[in-house]
């Protein structure tokens, strides 16, 4: 079966948790081929495995070269291992105190990889994986390298989602729409958050900013934002040091907008290093809609 029908047929046996971004109503699957609502309203399978269900254009300052070299930082240098086990061993406990299937979102998946070592690592056929991004470019490489997820091209601030029908929402060092999040999330539904704390690629960052205001960072605003809309039940402070070749550091490079305003001079200086340790410094946000029974 091509990656088209399979994408449909996947979609066809979870429909329940989408509906139409354009009148809201409940879609169907006809003929392996289109998402339609009661109203007409269409949204076709792409041959790579995805739908678009966008109402609007989008235009992202990532590219393909981009997604390329994120997949590689992701997938080949085990920089983020540490972070898809603590994420994983967070679902998993969740899935078993809750002893029922789910059906986790990807909230701005990208080229789709941290979900999909997050699924490797979870080990577990009861979850249905739904990655959601703005960007065409991402969802076409997740499609094409990633079958098990469900991959759609959509907007945040309107997701094509059905309310409370989703047990878990992650959202990976990328924008938050919480409103969405609290409407999609069934009502014991899980968040969580990744967000990068003050030394978070701190090497990168030293190397191509030369005013030191401009490599500083600090996450408050962001934890301040989410305990408003979400009960923080856990809050994890992840940070460790892991060694990349200098094919690793020039993709770290390719695959983060930090380097976008920064001197060549700046960004061949680091690449040709032989290897350098890199910060991944991490605070992991865990929340639910509402305080948790018997909870503090």
């Amino acid at each position: 079966m091509a990656n088209k029908e399979k994408s449909a047929e996947m979609v066809s046996e979870n429909v329940e948790v989408f509906r139409c971004p354009i009148c809201h109503f409940p879609v169907k699957v006809f003929g392996l081929k289109s998402l339609v609502c009661p109203n007409n309203h269409t949204f076709d399978f792409a041959k790579q495995g995805y739908v678009n269900m966008m109402t609007r254009p989008s235009s992202s300052h990532y590219d393909k070269k981009l997604f390329e070299a994120r997949q590689k930082i992701i997938m080949k240098s085990n920089l983020y291992t540490f972070l898809h086990e603590k994420i994983s061993e967070v679902i998993g406990k969740y899935l078993d105190a809750s002893h029922a299937p789910a059906v986790i979102l990807d909230a701005g998946c990208g080229e789709g990889s941290h979900l999909q070592r997050i699924l490797e690592e979870c080990n577990n056929d009861s979850i249905t994986a739904i990655g959601l991004d703005i960007s065409k470019e991402g969802i076409v490489m997740a499609a094409k390298n990633y079958q098990s997820p469900i991959w759609l091209v959509g907007d945040l601030a309107n997701a094509p989602l059905e309310d409370q029908s989703y047990q878990v929402v992650l959202n990976v060092l990328s924008p938050a729409n919480y409103m969405e999040f609290k409407r999609i999330l069934t009502s014991d539904g899980l968040i969580i958050k990744v967000v990068p704390r003050s030394n978070y690629l701190k090497e990168l960052r030293e190397a191509l900013f030369i005013d030191k205001n401009k490599r500083d960072y600090d996450n408050d605003e962001i934890v301040s934002l989410f305990k408003q809309h979400f009960h923080l039940e856990k809050y994890f402070k992840l940070s460790y040091v892991k060694e990349l070749s200098q094919t690793e550091l020039m993709n770290l490079v390719q695959m983060t907008p930090l380097a976008w305003k920064s001197e060549k001079e700046q960004i061949d200086t680091f690449i040709k290093q032989n290897s350098v340790g890199v910060t991944v410094d991490l605070d992991i946000l865990v929340g639910y809609k509402r305080k948790k029974r018997g909870g503090k």
